[in-house]
């Protein structure tokens, strides 16, 4: 077996953007333009080839990363379409990881919104190479150098255009390629299959020739020989300029920037050169990074001829085939049938089908080589991040890392008699998305599921009422109060019974005392005198502890206390550790009622990362919940606001976050503490049971 394209001949890329910069159009385009559909899908007609779920469909939106393989001036281009919105950040994250370069999409109108930071900042992360396109020049209030700009301001990236727009809104023509020097326009009776070249517009030579002078001189700080035949006055060709450029985009001195209106069918061939062009290939690449079962560290050099180095960055469940695993190939080759040894997980696994994936379609192949992306059954014990290599000599590689989930609510099912059904669909969904969690209350007994937003969860909902035939109710789940009491008590409790048989008789005497916040429970022994046995204690403080677990006032655990036994009484026959048991807990409840008893709520410790004018915004909401700011710092152009929070109010919090920081601000938060609850809320809270 051998590769039909060699390593210099693979681009592993990716489009990333804000939503409704126009991504899957531009994927649909670029497919059909290399030849890979003999007809184009539109987003808005709900037929668009990369946005296979019924989900994406209907709401005109990307949920899950899609991937395919194509081929453009003879090299295969692996190609991942991201999500845009920020609920399904994890798609951008584990595609970034495997990817070599990536497309950073614009809208002309828009241009660095809100999610553009974030994929950019993810990109960053990971160091990986970026071009720039400038979409929808055909909309009203296009502005081409105003986004160049932005780029530069709001995501500190060197953007450098390398095409700028002949014309713009209704009157876009087509491009200038300043690496070529000639004008482009697309012709508009074949959908832009055709295009043709002409010398640069008279009204256009003078800005065309101060772009290019602007281009060459970023590009030349990379690149010494350019430099020097620039400083001459010497004429530079395309094909230097081109090289130069190249290398400025791998050492992410510049970003190149080109334009286009993708739904026009115009500039998107232009970008398929630049991809070939400017973005690497594994070679040009630093090997990549891992370590050996013993922690020491080692490499791994991109060769069909090395050991098997591959990371699992994405698990799917399809309805066909079972679980498909997505791996990038960093080394060596896979074959189908061959055994692997996933070190991650310490497991020996059979490498089953080898896929070559278009979307949601398969295409069997014998083998994945270096730097290529396939997708494989038969890893049952793989999951998001583990490391597939050779057991002869293991590599582990970088894990992915994942942002905590944000929104929680509680599900109950519809219909009984679907608990097993449910368990299995909400871990199949889990083993696909490391942002959705799940967890049961031990309090309340409820099924906690977990995500990165409303939508996020809509659609977690969604696919389990479509592909597993499961109704679930939701609720938001309930806050987990405490209860506990602000003055000692004394009690005398007697439980004496006779029912004609052996009878049931316990005497305690004790005392209730309340302890500093985070205290717990503590239960001190002071009988004298053996007036309650021995062996009946323990069973005086497993009474209390029931009675703490059930709650008294609310059915809210009880905590920091302290109860005293002092005295008591038994009957030679009548008492037992049962009765003892039960006049303890009764003894505990009636004390705890004339103790002052109090609510007492969570107290979250929150850490919310905000634009600077958005500070006002965010400082307001933390009043508004009852919290109190501790913190405010400054980080770069960010405010860092850490504050306490009650629990109560912190449901729905990351769309109020979203909604007044245009999706810029993020948090996170944690337990800190329980605090008293306000009187008038506990009223509430107590009405509401």
């Amino acid at each position: 077996m051998s590769r039909k394209y060699t390593l210099n001949q693979l681009r592993n890329i990716g489009i990333m953007a804000h939503i409704d910069a126009g991504k899957t159009t531009v994927s649909e385009r670029i497919l059909f333009y290399t030849g890979k559909l003999h007809r184009m899908g539109e987003v808005h007609d709900g037929n668009a080839v990369m946005d296979w779920m019924p989900q994406e469909q209907e709401r005109g939106i990307t949920i899950t990363s899609a991937a395919t393989a194509t081929v453009w001036r003879d090299h295969m281009i692996n190609l991942i379409d991201t999500p845009g919105h920020v609920d399904f950040t994890v798609e951008v994250e584990r595609s970034l990881r495997v990817l070599d370069g990536v497309i950073a999409l614009f809208c002309a109108v828009g241009g660095v919104e809100p999610q553009s930071e974030t994929v950019w900042r993810q990109a960053e992360k990971y160091s990986v190479p970026r071009i720039a396109f400038v979409n929808k020049m055909d909309r009203l209030g296009a502005d081409f150098y105003g986004v160049v700009e932005s780029i530069q301001k709001y995501l500190g990236a060197n953007s450098v255009p390398v095409v700028i727009p002949i014309g713009s809104e209704e009157n876009f023509r087509g491009i200038v390629d300043l690496v070529d020097n000639c004008a482009v326009y697309y012709d508009k009776s074949d959908r832009g299959m055709s295009w043709h070249e002409e010398p640069i517009p008279d009204d256009m030579i003078s800005e065309a020739e101060k772009w290019r002078k602007h281009l060459i001189e970023k590009v030349s700080e990379v690149d010494e020989t350019l430099f020097e035949k620039f400083c001459e006055g010497e004429k530079i060709t395309g094909k230097e300029l081109s090289l130069a450029i190249r290398q400025a985009t791998h050492s992410h001195a510049v970003c190149p920037v080109l334009c286009g209106s993708a739904y026009r069918n115009m500039g998107v061939q232009r970008l398929l050169d630049a991809v070939v062009s400017y973005l690497p290939g594994p070679l040009d690449l630093p090997p990549v990074s891992g370590q050996c079962l013993d922690g020491n560290p080692i490499e791994r050099i991109p060769s069909d001829d090395g050991r098997l180095a591959a990371l699992a960055f994405k698990v799917v469940t399809d309805r066909h085939v079972g679980k498909l695993v997505y791996l990038r190939i960093y080394s060596g080759s896979l074959e189908s049938g061959s055994y692997v040894f996933n070190s991650s997980a310490n497991k020996m696994q059979r490498a089953g089908r080898i896929l070559r994936m278009h979307a949601d379609k398969r295409e069997s192949v014998e083998a994945l080589y270096t730097g290529e992306i396939g997708a494989v059954t038969g890893l049952k014990d793989t999951s998001t991040g583990d490391t597939i290599c050779c057991e002869e000599n293991p590599i582990v590689l970088e894990a992915i890392e994942f942002p905590a989930p944000v929104l929680s609510v509680a599900v109950t099912l519809e219909k009984k008699g679907e608990r097993d059904k449910l368990s299995r669909a909400l871990v199949k969904l889990s083993e696909e998305d490391p942002t959705f969690t799940v967890s049961t209350d031990s309090e309340t007994a409820e099924t906690i599921i977990s995500g990165m937003g409303e939508l996020h969860l809509e659609i977690i909902l969604d696919r389990l009422r479509r592909e597993f035939s499961v109704d679930v109710i939701t609720s938001p789940p309930r806050v987990a109060y405490r209860e506990t009491i602000t003055s000692s008590v004394d009690v005398n409790e007697k439980l004496s019974k006779q029912t004609g048989g052996k009878g049931q008789y316990a005497h305690v005497i004790m005392t209730l005392k309340p302890m500093p916040a985070g205290y717990g429970f503590d239960f001190k022994n002071n009988v004298k005198g053996g007036n309650i046995p021995r062996e009946y204690i323990p069973a005086v403080e497993k009474g209390i502890v029931s009675a703490m677990a059930r709650g008294v006032m609310a059915d809210f655990p009880v905590v920091d206390i302290r109860v005293t036994l002092h005295d008591g009484s038994f009957h030679e026959v009548d008492s037992s550790e049962m009765a003892f048991r039960k006049c303890a807990a009764s003894a505990f409840r009636k004390a705890f009622m004339k103790g002052n008893p109090q609510l007492l709520e969570p107290v979250m410790s929150v850490s919310v990362t905000t634009p600077e004018e958005y500070a006002g915004n965010v400082t307001g909401s933390v009043y508004e919940k009852r919290g109190k700011i501790t913190s405010m710092d400054k980080q770069a152009n960010a405010q860092i606001v850490k504050s306490l929070i009650p629990l109560s109010g912190m449901f729905d919090y990351a769309t109020e976050l979203r909604n007044m920081s245009q999706g810029r601000a993020a948090f996170s938060m944690h337990f800190e503490h329980y605090e008293a609850v306000p009187f008038s809320i506990a009223e509430k809270v107590l009405e509401e049971l």
